[in-house]
Formats: C-alpha cells, sequence, structure tokens
C-alpha cells in the first residue's frame, strides 16, 4: 500500500468519523426538537384545558347566579303579595272593629291611659278621625279620670286622616306615640314580614344555600 492509499484511507475513515458525529448529533437534536415540541403541545393542551375549565366554572357561575336572581325576584314577589294580603286583611278586620261601636270606642280610651303613661309628660295631646272623636268626646271624662297621676289630656278637634286609632304626643309634639292603624302596621311590619320568610323558608334557606347545599 501507497503513501496515497494509507493518505486515501485515512480521509475517508476520517470522513465516516464525522458523518457518524453528524448523524448522532442530527439525531440528538431532532429528539430534542420532537420532546420540546411536545412538551410545548402538553403545556399547550394544558392551557386550554385550564382556560376551557376556567370558562365552563366561569359559565356554570353565571347559570346560577342567573337562577338565584331569578328565584329572589320570585321570592320578593311572593313576600310583596303575601305583605298586600295580611295588610288587606288587617284593614278589613280594622272596620270590622270599628263597627263594633261600644267595644272599640273602649279600647280607644285603653290606649290612650296606657300611651299617657308611656310618655312622662304633664300635657297631652289626643289625634283621632271624625269618626273616633264621637266617641273619645262621649268617653272624655272617664278617660280623664283613668290618666296616671300628673297627666292632663286635651283632646284636639281638628280630625286625622287615618282608618282608626289614636295618636298621642305631649304638648309641645316633640314625643309622640302613633297608635293609629298605619303606625301599629308599621311597627309590626318587620315581624310580619318576618313570620312570612319563616313560611316561604321554613328551613331558614336562603337563596345562596338554596344552591350551595
Amino acid at each position: 500500500m501507497t503513501q496515497v492509499d494509507e493518505l486515501e484511507q485515512a480521509i475517508l475513515a476520517r470522513a465516516e468519523r464525522l458523518a457518524a458525529e453528524y448523524r448522532a448529533r442530527a439525531a440528538s437534536r431532532r429528539d430534542t426538537i420532537l420532546r420540546e415540541a411536545a412538551e410545548r403541545l402538553r403545556a399547550r393542551e394544558q392551557h386550554e384545558e385550564q382556560v376551557a375549565r376556567a370558562l365552563a366554572e366561569r359559565s356554570f357561575r353565571q347559570q346560577v347566579q342567573a337562577s338565584e336572581l331569578k328565584l329572589q325576584t320570585h321570592l320578593d314577589r311572593v313576600r310583596w303579595n303575601l305583605m298586600q294580603a295580611v295588610e288587606r286583611g288587617l284593614e278589613e278586620r280594622m272596620r270590622a272593629f270599628v263597627a263594633e261601636r261600644d267595644t272599640y270606642g273602649d279600647w280607644l280610651a285603653t290606649l290612650i291611659v296606657r300611651d299617657a303613661g308611656l310618655i312622662e309628660q304633664p300635657r297631652l295631646r289626643v289625634e283621632a278621625n271624625a269618626h273616633d272623636l264621637v266617641l273619645l268626646r262621649e268617653r272624655w271624662a272617664a278617660i280623664l279620670a283613668a290618666l296616671p297621676e300628673g297627666r292632663e289630656a286635651e283632646l284636639v278637634e281638628e280630625p286625622i286622616t287615618a282608618l282608626g286609632g289614636v295618636r298621642v304626643s305631649d304638648a309641645e309634639g316633640r314625643v309622640r306615640i302613633d297608635d293609629t292603624h298605619a303606625g301599629r302596621l308599621e311597627r309590626l311590619r318587620p315581624e310580619i314580614q318576618r313570620v312570612i320568610l319563616e313560611r316561604l323558608l321554613p328551613n331558614g334557606l336562603d337563596t345562596a344555600n338554596l344552591f350551595n347545599g
């Protein structure tokens, strides 16, 4: 073998080694590219899954909130209708009570005496509607006699607008007890609403835990 042949063989061997190195590097690079591509794809899929889950959860929450709002609106409407029905019923009962002249007149007198004991002022004013003023004038002497010691009362002749009952105040009008039908109803309204809600939601539920447990 001549030196030329040896040189050619050395060159060929060198070329083969380089080719093998390049093939190995290419394979490694290909594996790296595939691995990175797979990781990016997996990351993108995870991101898309998270986005889809977030969108689904938001859509679910929106549907729940819409249902809660719809239910709350319905409950408010039912409660309002019930309140109106109760108030109409109380008004009818009040009108029937007013028609019981003697019993109703005695009740008015009892209200005045009671309210006079609650207002710690010596001079009081009593107001009533035109119908009740007639009943009170008939009983006024007895009412004055029944007032707590140290109390005087004046029956105001100017009638007020009321279904029934009286308003009792001190002479200056700074302290007043509204025992008219409307005034008593206003004080009772929170209790009436509480009872109505207990009937609507007997277990004390609210719209939130109706959906969430």
